[in-house]
């Protein structure tokens, strides 16, 4: 019943410490230990009390009780606790409590263990989860502070059901969140957010990526690629620094799971853990210097501190001017790029991540010195209907993190919010972080004909814009699901008239005093429905 130890089992099945223990509810206890999962009362409770009745019977042969004192203790009169309301709390503690066993030596004395994890954050993320993953599929989240400590851990909606830890375990494509990496090993090797780069057809090595809307804008910044999640510009970028490299980025950052080194590796065609993912953007908020996640702070052993964690600020990944770069980039992709639902009105940075028809939807992001990864999909990774990074995930990232760092004061990063290029028009990536990872690639990586049918035709979660299907509508490429229009909520946001130019940026995520910079470009204000010019 996820209870270690006697007295945390007494406490759960009765409520009360085992130094209470009546003898009916001691032989309870002592029966499951040859099969807890079939004799524990959570799991069984006719089969445990059945069970318990042996353990008396014995105890009678062995001298321990009379056949008196065995009549009297009546398993079948013992009264269970009412369950407790299942939290996720468990996920944290079947990841963090084996490190032990790597930790400590001590195998004999009782040991008391203090972690990392925060409970009020913990009932948010949990509360998070729950509201905003799309029905029939899982969610998971992980909530990392400046020093790496775990606040908290959602590995998925529903402990009992499923004690598979999806923060820690499920390795699952990160689509474009993975051109963190490539944007990283780009600024490393020299070049910056104002760098220029054309947005044109490109093929490498027989694939040919495309942008989410099936269009090219030309030449523009690697800011406003990276903001509206161009792939031809991350394809571009990979092959100049090349793709060991990019993969070589990933692995520095904390990314533990097989990284392949096809052309399309740049848009995220690699599993990954939701934990890694999170760890690598922690270190980009760290101003570059890693921060690896750990649980446990402190163990003691009759009340002597056999050991406490120290924190290692040594290891530095990235200079810090490439972290402030990178960090640059992040905050535009959160306040006029594919991130806008993770706003919390004050400073973020962060990316989207969707793959191939909505299988998996991820956002990643941090502010005040707490960073949070959070992913969404199903375990059998069917499509979901209307799941992209930058609607369900982003929304669970701005709700847990509204009442996460709410007693924090607000940080500035050093480098200020700025507007991508005015001249391009937001596609629908821009505003949905719709697929983008897998143009036209397989689930390995290798080159699709451009023909090649990507799901059948009456799959209700088939999209219809893309490759296989019908022609798209004329104007902007919105991922409808069939004959549907977009949600209204997944509009940009309602500004009430104001114009979002720079001042507007500043106010929402608390930049502090407006200015007014009449030679900066400014977005378009149009709907996402308007044809593009």
């Amino acid at each position: 019943g996820g209870a270690y130890g006697i007295d945390a089992a007494s406490r759960k099945f009765f409520g009360h410490g085992a130094d209470r223990l009546s003898l009916a509810e001691a032989a309870v206890i002592a029966g499951l230990v040859k099969a807890p999962s079939n004799y524990s009362p959570t799991a069984d409770a006719d089969a445990a009390k059945g069970r318990a009745g042996v353990v008396l019977q014995q105890m009678v042969r062995n001298g321990f009780v009379t056949q008196a004192q065995a009549a009297s203790a009546d398993p079948g009169e013992v009264k269970l606790a009412p369950p407790a309301r299942q939290n996720s709390v468990r996920y944290f503690t079947d990841w963090a409590l084996p490190q032990l066993d790597l930790l400590i030596d001590e195998t004999v004395k009782p040991l008391e263990v203090w972690t990392t994890l925060d409970p009020t954050m913990q009932r948010e993320a949990d509360a998070a989860i729950r509201a905003n993953v799309p029905k029939g599929a899982q969610g998971a989240l992980v909530a990392i502070d400046r020093d790496g400590a775990v606040r908290a851990m959602v590995g998925g909606t529903d402990y009992v059901s499923s004690i598979y830890n999806r923060a820690t375990q499920a390795q699952r494509q990160p689509g474009s969140a993975f051109k963190l990496f490539v944007y990283l090993a780009a600024l490393e090797a020299g070049r910056t957010p104002e760098d220029r780069e054309i947005d044109e057809p490109v093929t490498i090595d027989g694939w040919s990526p495309r942008n989410d809307s099936r269009r090219n804008s030309g030449e523009v910044t690697l800011r406003t690629a990276f903001a509206y999640s161009l792939n031809t510009i991350a394809a571009k970028l990979g092959q100049a620094v090349g793709f060991q490299t990019v993969a070589d980025m990933a692995r520095r950052f904390g990314i533990t799971t097989p990284v392949n080194t096809h052309p399309s590796m740049v848009l995220g065609t690699s599993d990954v853990r939701l934990i890694d993912m999170t760890h690598a953007f922690a270190s980009i908020g760290n101003k570059g210097v890693d921060v690896a996640p750990f649980g446990i702070t402190r163990v003691t052993a009759d009340n002597e501190t056999i050991y406490t964690h120290e924190v290692d600020r040594s290891r530095v990944l990235v200079a810090p001017t490439v972290a402030a770069q990178m960090t640059d980039l992040l905050q535009t992709a959160v306040n006029t790029g594919t991130g806008r639902a993770a706003q919390i009105g004050r400073p973020v940075a962060g990316k989207t991540g969707t793959t191939t028809s909505s299988k998996d939807g991820w956002f990643l992001g941090f502010s005040s010195g707490l960073t949070t990864g959070i992913w969404m999909g199903r375990d059998d990774a069917r499509p979901v209907a209307g799941l992209h990074g930058g609607t369900a995930p982003a929304r669970a990232f701005a709700q847990f993190m509204k009442a996460a760092v709410a007693g924090r004061p607000i940080e500035q990063f050093d480098t200020q919010v700025t507007l991508p290029e005015a001249q391009l028009e937001p596609d629908a990536e821009s505003y949905y972080g719709a697929p983008d990872n897998m143009s036209f690639v397989d689930d390995d990586g290798n080159p699709l004909p451009v023909d090649a049918p990507r799901a059948p035709a009456g799959d209700p979660d088939y999209y219809p814009d893309r490759p296989g299907g019908p022609p798209p509508p004329a104007g902007i490429q919105q991922p409808l699901q069939g004959p549907q229009r977009p949600r209204d909520d997944l509009a940009p946001p309602d500004t009430g008239g104001e114009r979002l130019d720079q001042d507007w940026l500043d106010r929402v995520t608390g930049q502090g005093v407006p200015r007014r910079d009449p030679g900066r470009a400014q977005p378009p204000r149009e709907s996402p429905d308007r044809p593009n010019q």
